[in-house]
């Protein structure tokens, strides 16, 4: 009769509890060694502590809870769910309750408040927390009451098929950040870069920071993310507290898989003088899912809704590249917009990547967003300042070297080659190879082609070849209807804190002219100098720096506009294009979850006048035939045309309100001033002044410096 019994007892505690019950250890989920043990198990042998704990926690239940008089008025019958946890003090804490009335969950909260400190869990002799689910069946039984209806319902009962428990035995870990050590990629923003920039250009690192954006994993061997995280986080107990302030929104973790889900906002309000609009404003709504399967596939897709209006020089710029078919603008970085109410736009969004990492030796990418080359604030290789754009990306890494291809399809949106409704069609493939010659210095190596689909071209196997030489290729397959460019950069670490860098992109470059010493408008070249100056003048977490750039007229474009090296009417290079120098000083700062960051650019930009009286082509304006127009074919220098002087400032600060998310609260302000020697229906002198305010999810880069 007492086995009898003590089998019953057992059935009741597993219909009662989960019973499966899970303990954390090592951030995982695993079945305990022990189960906690109330002063009245103390002398029960370790194979009974499971069904003493049970009866235990049941019995508490049964003497404490005082059902409300409104519910047993009613002659309610029910159950309350409970899920909690016994932590590794051995107290109990209440996690979730589901109740039909309020005033069960009030009375539930209430009893699992009185429960006594017992021992806790142990795995390998350690004390653990683990989780277990309760069920209070009302009316409210006692163990005993329990066990005999169990007995009764066994004796009645056929013999049932055995229920299927696949779900119910799925296995769940406590959330430990798995992102921070993936293959994923890491959304590009300078300010959040700019944090382990410094970590990652240490002196005899094997490390190689141009190629962007990163993948967790790179930057992990080099700068402690998860650590990193810890530090910032806010002591908050509550749901909505460590989701404001600490979490993501949802996250999933089990056995080898991860996932998060989270809303991302950008959300601004402003004033620009002077302006058309009594106001400017961004409303930026979007949802990221990101996750892992395995250690090698990783993955993240982010869809936005967006509408905005902007300081009035860029709501122009946005309107001088709107495409054909009649929506009104494009905006730089986003993309085609609608027009929203009688002043603004509506520019919807999507961004996608999936990473499958094979070895430690490659990464492939296939993804929907934007890539970055080099070590500046600018890129003269490949800059994220255009559009988004499908693109497949192969990262080889060994010894001293990483080598990219990227693979991309681009659009010509231009009225001139929009057929039946739809936009051309091009393509591009590059090859970036960077080396770490010696502990302080690193060469890199940069090629690019870009090529339409004129004869029903389509995306040439040619250049399928991760290793071939593209423009040997490009001249031998296409008649020259192709646009090649090459490119060299290098970068040396002077010590810990002090970065120098450059590069160097030649496009159609002619030996015999550059002889001649004439400035030949066929010397095609731009190049960049940089300095960063981490841990500034002993100022933990402050990072300087200088950066110039100087692209010579007529860069980036071509003899067919169609294959210049742009997407959505803007450069895939320079957003300026060509036919500019400018100088621009950085300051970025950052202490706990507040930052600063400060930019000054100085330029001079040489711009058409695009007047009845002159129509010339000076070299600014990439999608222009470089062979129709010019007006002179030597004496070629920067700043030729409509010579336009460019002064901007640009100051935001704010506080990091979740680091999960990189959400952030902020203020900005921009001073721009521009200057043409000339002014014209489309370019004439005009000072700006814009503030606003708002909170953003930092995770892409916004370029109003145009």
């Amino acid at each position: 009769m007492n086995i009898t019994k003590s089998f019953f007892t057992l059935i009741v505690a597993s219909l009662s509890f989960y019973s499966n019950a899970q303990t954390a250890v090592n951030g995982g989920l695993v079945s305990p060694e022990r189960f906690p043990v109330f002063s009245k198990c103390d002398t029960v042998q370790a194979i009974d502590l499971k069904k003493c704990f049970y009866t235990e926690v049941q019995d508490f239940v049964f003497q404490n809870f005082q059902v409300p008089e409104n519910i047993k008025q009613n002659n309610f019958k029910g159950e309350v769910k409970v899920l909690f946890e016994v932590d590794a003090t051995g107290t109990f804490k209440l996690i979730y309750v589901d109740a039909v009335d309020a005033t069960l969950m009030q009375e539930t909260k209430r009893v699992f408040g009185k429960f006594p400190k017992i021992q806790p869990s142990t795995y390998n002799g350690k004390p653990v927390y683990a989780k277990y689910t309760l069920t209070i069946a009302i009316p409210l039984k006692s163990s005993e009451q329990m066990v005999s209806e169990a007995a009764a319902k066994t004796v009645l009962l056929p013999v049932a098929t055995p229920k299927l428990s696949e779900l119910d035995s799925m296995v769940y870990k406590k959330y430990n950040n798995p992102e921070f050590e993936s293959h994923l990629n890491i959304p590009f923003s300078h300010s959040y870069y700019a944090q382990f920039d410094a970590s990652l250009n240490q002196v005899g690192s094997n490390n190689h920071t141009a190629s962007k954006p990163y993948t967790y994993a790179e930057v992990a061997k080099y700068y402690n993310l998860n650590a990193e995280n810890e530090k910032l986080k806010k002591n908050a107990s509550g749901w909505w507290a460590r989701k404001l302030w600490n979490e993501n929104t949802v996250e999933i973790q089990g056995e080898g898989y991860w996932f998060t889900l989270n809303p991302i906002l950008d959300l601004q309000a402003g004033k620009s003088s002077p302006s058309v609009a009594k106001s400017t404003f961004v409303n930026t709504r979007g949802l990221n899912f990101r996750g892992g399967l395995g250690s090698q596939l990783n993955f993240t897709t982010t869809i936005y809704e967006s509408q905005g209006r902007f300081a009035d020089y860029f709501n122009r710029y946005a309107q001088s590249i709107k495409p054909a078919g009649g929506n009104p603008a494009i905006i730089p970085g986003m993309g085609i917009a609608k027009d929203f109410k009688t002043d603004a736009y509506d520019f919807p969004l999507a961004e996608a990547n999936i990473t499958f990492a094979p070895s430690k030796f490659f990464d492939l990418q296939l993804g929907y967003g934007r890539n970055f080359i080099g070590d500046g604030y600018r890129s003269l290789f490949e800059s994220d300042g255009a559009s988004p754009y499908p693109y497949f990306k192969i990262n080889t890494s060994f010894w001293k070297i990483k080598y990219t291809n990227t693979y991309m399809w681009l659009k010509d949106v231009r009225p001139e080659v929009t057929v039946d409704r739809t936009y051309a069609t091009k393509f591009m493939a590059n090859h970036y190879l960077s080396w770490n010659v010696s502990n302080k210095l690193n060469l890199g190596f940069f090629e690019s082609v870009v090529w339409t689909d004129t004869n029903n071209r389509g995306f040439d196997v040619n250049f399928v070849n991760p290793i071939i030489f593209y423009r040997s290729v490009e001249f031998a397959s296409s008649g020259r209807s192709g646009n090649a460019l090459l490119g060299f950069s290098s970068k040396y670490k002077w010590n810990n804190q002090v970065n120098l860098y450059g590069q160097f992109l030649l496009d159609e470059f002619s030996l015999g002219d550059v002889k001649k010493g004439d400035n030949s408008w066929k010397n095609k070249f731009g190049y960049q100098v940089g300095a960063k100056y981490y841990n500034a003048f002993h100022v933990e977490n402050l990072l300087l720096q200088l950066e110039y750039n100087h692209v010579r007229p007529y860069v980036y474009s071509h003899s067919d506009p169609i294959t210049n090296y742009a997407h959505n009417n803007q450069s895939i290079g320079h957003q300026w294009g060509g036919n500019f120098k400018e100088l621009i000083a950085i300051a970025r700062y950052h202490k706990g979850r507040y930052y600063a960051d400060g930019k000054i650019t100085i330029g001079t930009r040489g711009l058409d006048f695009d007047t009845l009286d002159n129509t010339y082509n000076y070299g600014g304006n990439i999608y222009k035939d470089y062979d129709l127009n010019r007006p002179y074919d030597t004496g070629v220098k920067v700043g030729q045309g409509n010579k336009t002087a460019v002064f901007i400032a640009d100051l935001q600060g704010g506080y990091l309100v979740n680091p999960s998310t990189n959400l952030k609260l902020f203020g900005s302000f921009i001073f721009r001033n521009f200057d043409p020697n000339q002014n014209t229906a489309t370019t004439f002198k005009e000072s700006t002044t814009w503030f606003s305010i708002g909170i953003r999810s930092d995770v892409f880069n916004w370029y109003f410096d145009y």
